[in-house]
Formats: C-alpha cells, structure tokens, sequence
C-alpha cells in the first residue's frame, strides 16, 4: 500500500510560513521593516521567494507596501480591532446556523475531541498550546459551513488576528471564562441548539474584543507618558 501522498512545499511557501509565524509570534514586530535583500540572506534563499513571499503577507493583510518606501508589519489599531471582530462574529454566526445542515455524529466526535484538548491546556496552564487548539475549533466551526467562499475570507481576516490574540488571554479572569465559554458553546452545537451556540460565540468574541481593545489603549498610554 502507497504511503498517503503529502503536500509539496515550494521555497516561496516555506518562507512566507516562516515570515508569518515570526510576525504572529512577534518575533517581527508591527511596523518592522521587511528588507527583501536582509531576509534573503537570513534565510539563506534568493530574493525571489522573499518576494512573493512579502506580496501573500501584504495580500493578506499582515504586512503593508508603502511605494518607493517597503514593506512593512502591519500596525494594527483599535479600529482595525473592531472590525476584524465584527467580520468574524458574522462569519462564525453564519457557519453555526449552517452547520445544521452539515453537522454529522463524525463532526460531534472531533469537535469533543477538539474541547477535550482545550480543557487538557487549561488545565495544564499551557496557554501557547491553548491558544493554538482554540484556533483549530474556531476553524473547524467555519468549515461546518459548508461554504467554500466563507472559509477562504475568514483564513484571511483570522490572520490578521494572530499579533494580538494572545492579548485576549492575559489575565487569568478570560483564561478561566475563556474555557467555559468554550464549552458551553461546543455543547449548544452538538445538542442542536445553534441559536444559543450563536449567542454564546457572539458573547466570546466581544469579550476577546473588549480586553485586545483594553491592552492596545493602555500600551499607548504608556507609550505617550513614556515620550
């Protein structure tokens, strides 16, 4: 029997996953200057894939092209906050009233797999870890959707949140309702209650919201008293 075939990876696309997880990680911070030659050299590939690379992330929203000037990480801002979050509560209350038509009991399995990884994280303090899984299940809800088109927009606005997702986790208060709101949200779904999945979503990501808002406003303040 033939080994399970695996997706090849072109020099262009190992790059540009190298580039965006340093900006989701902040290893490249908003505002730095992604010099084409620099990364060429430190990545010890021809500026080519460096290139194309930088033009997927500007694509997408994670990095921005000022003429005659660079590229650049984007700075978010507060706006740019609020309606990364509008888009996806409308995207994540459409695939949960979808997914009554798409839910299976092989759906209803992985999504409890899916909560039980998350709570094991919490439960271990394990916020990284936490954090990625927490992905998973939001991605996982937008493909019960059904709709091609809506999970291609909501890849590219969820990218845009990975600088500062983390924010919305760092008091132990979120940690903790974080998880409960989590679960009760995943329990509504699989038990066919998609309008209270919906409200409980909605509910979440407002609160995420709220605290991302809450950090970036102080990080200003201390900013301007620093000047």
């Amino acid at each position: 029997m033939s080994a399970a075939k695996r997706p090849i990876m072109t020099m262009k696309h190992q790059v540009y996953q190298i580039l965006k997880k340093e900006i989701c990680d902040g290893a490249l911070p908003p505002g730095k200057w992604l010099q084409e030659k620099e990364l060429a050299e430190q990545l010890n590939v021809s500026r080519s894939p460096v290139r194309e690379a930088l033009k997927q992330l500007v694509d997408e929203g994670l990095a921005i092209e000022y003429p005659n000037k660079g590229v650049f990480v984007k700075e978010f801002t507060t706006k740019d906050i609020e309606e990364i979050y509008e888009a996806r509560i409308m995207l994540e209350s459409y695939a949960i009233k979808n997914s009554v038509k798409t839910l299976t009991s092989k759906n209803i399995s992985e999504l409890m797999g899916i909560l039980e990884r998350l709570v094991k994280f919490y439960n271990d303090n394990d916020l990284a870890s936490y954090i990625s899984v927490d992905t998973e299940l939001h991605e996982y809800i937008i493909n019960l959707s059904g709709n091609s088109i809506i999970v291609d927009i909501y890849k590219r606005i969820y990218s845009q949140t990975q600088q500062f997702r983390i924010y919305s986790l760092t008091t132990k208060r979120r940690f903790d309702d974080s998880v409960i709101e989590h679960k009760n949200m995943v329990e509504s779904l699989v038990s066919g209650d998609w309008k209270k999945a919906a409200e409980i979503n909605q509910t979440h990501l407002t609160l995420a919201r709220e605290e991302i808002i809450e950090h970036f406003e102080a990080k200003k303040r201390i900013c301007g008293s620093e000047e």
